[in-house]
């Protein structure tokens, strides 16, 4: 039997980049039909309670019913040291991260922080993620057994790294890195919700072997996507040259091997050169800000409205745990202020769409997630536009919708996540 959601209803018909706020589609009072884990049907509510007379009816109020957060960039295993302070990027990995990866030796341990990890997402109204995993194929058996208790699609893969500037107990080799990573992909990818992600952790904890093996596997492969990072900060582009002194630039060390196409996602991308922004836009790859992580380890600002104008896919994420905070608000927050430093508000509904639709098309699957249309997976979230006295104080003054979500937007937390439904089923902690 159908259930029918009654609330305030958001929608895209096209990116707010392109098309300003037409693009968006809101009902004051909607209904949002839902069967077998799909969407059937949305529209004003009572055409949608006289077109669907047996359904089961979930009134949301108030709520702001819209599609569920995509984070597009992440790190699970970083879960337990988030938020730990006062280092650059190579220190950061070498004091906190590489540590807390060590322990993702023991599976147990690593379906702990999996099962916690996810949770966590779903209390902050995320519904899909792309995760990097450990070396240890135990973490990604993890991550894809949390999702599937949960019904998530989740995108992952096992963390490849064999240079020796990665500590010995989290290095492989370019063999074993293709091996497990192919071994991974055939029990895991196409399975229920999953999906399989190629994952070269970046040019310099791989060798060229390393590369080029990932590189064969994504060409045997292309229906995976394929994750790394990309000048994420000045001080590794110059000691990516250093490693690879022949390349042309910190794009082409991937490039070279196989690890350039439309299925690529490249993590943060801010100290692009003219050659790299070129090359990712010929080919339809995707770049994925991490705006609270860019911030946190002071790495720089991203250029959101360039890039847009020319024509660059886009997706928005956390990276958690360089990233401080586990919400798409608070990331979406962060984006808007870093835009601020570039001379360009982004506006409520660009906003949205990147956490939802716009990450959604990073990740290729925009035609099942990302938007609340007929035959889409039915992930969604409800918001409480005034989820706290500060929120709501401002609430009462706005004229729009635009107005009233904004302040939730810039203020709100895991109190303005109302609910969270992942193929039509309500949310609820299993960890």
């Amino acid at each position: 039997m159908a259930t029918l959601h009654l609330g305030q209803i958001l929608s895209f018909d096209g990116s707010p980049f392109d098309e300003g706020h037409d693009a968006v589609w809101h009902e004051r009072r909607g209904g949002l039909a839902v069967e077998d884990g799909k969407v059937l049907a949305l529209g004003p509510a009572d055409a949608m309670r006289a077109s669907h007379p047996q359904a089961e009816v979930v009134d949301h109020g108030e709520g702001l019913i819209l599609p569920g957060f995509v984070d597009a960039h992440a790190h699970y295993p970083q879960t337990g040291m988030i938020a730990s302070w006062g280092k650059r990027l190579i220190d950061w990995l070498n004091h906190y991260t590489f540590p807390e990866e060590m322990r993702f030796a023991d599976p147990a341990y690593a379906r702990d922080v999996a099962a916690r990890y996810l949770d966590l997402l779903l209390a902050h109204g995320t519904t899909s993620v792309c995760s990097y995993c450990t070396i240890h194929p135990a973490s990604v058996d993890a991550l894809f057994e949390a999702a599937e208790a949960r019904g998530m699609r989740v995108f992952a893969g096992r963390t490849c790294m064999d240079r020796d500037t990665a500590p010995e107990g989290l290095r492989d080799t370019a063999q074993s890195a293709y091996d497990e990573s192919l071994a991974l992909l055939r029990r895991w990818h196409g399975t229920g919700r999953a999906s399989y992600v190629i994952t070269p952790r970046f040019s310099p904890t791989s060798t060229v072997a390393q590369l080029e093996a990932l590189g064969a596997l994504w060409a045997e492969h292309p229906d995976c996507l394929m994750q790394t990072h990309l000048s994420e900060q000045t001080d590794e582009i110059a000691w990516v040259k250093s490693l690879y002194p022949s390349a042309r630039d910190y794009l082409d060390t991937y490039e070279a091997h196989g690890l350039l196409g439309a299925g690529g996602l490249y993590g943060h991308a801010i100290h692009l050169e003219p050659r790299e922004r070129d090359r990712l836009r010929e080919v339809g790859a995707a770049l994925v800000h991490c705006p609270t992580s860019n911030t946190f380890i002071g790495s720089g600002l991203f250029d959101m409205d360039g890039l847009t104008k020319e024509g660059q896919v886009i997706g928005l994420a956390t990276d958690t745990g360089g990233g401080s905070s586990f919400s798409m608000l608070r990331t979406m927050a962060a984006a808007y202020e870093i835009a601020q430093l570039r001379h360009r508000p982004l506006h409520a509904s660009e906003l949205l769409w990147l956490a939802t639709q716009g990450s959604a098309r990073a990740l290729r699957c925009d035609d099942r997630i990302g938007n609340l249309a007929p035959g889409m997976e039915a992930d969604f979230v409800v918001l409480d536009l005034a989820s706290t006295p500060a929120i709501a104080q401002r609430v009462a003054q706005a004229d729009t919708i635009w107005e009233a979500v904004f302040p939730t937007i810039m203020m709100g937390d895991d109190r303005a996540v109302d609910s969270t439904w992942v193929a039509g089923r309500k949310a609820a902690p299993l960890g």
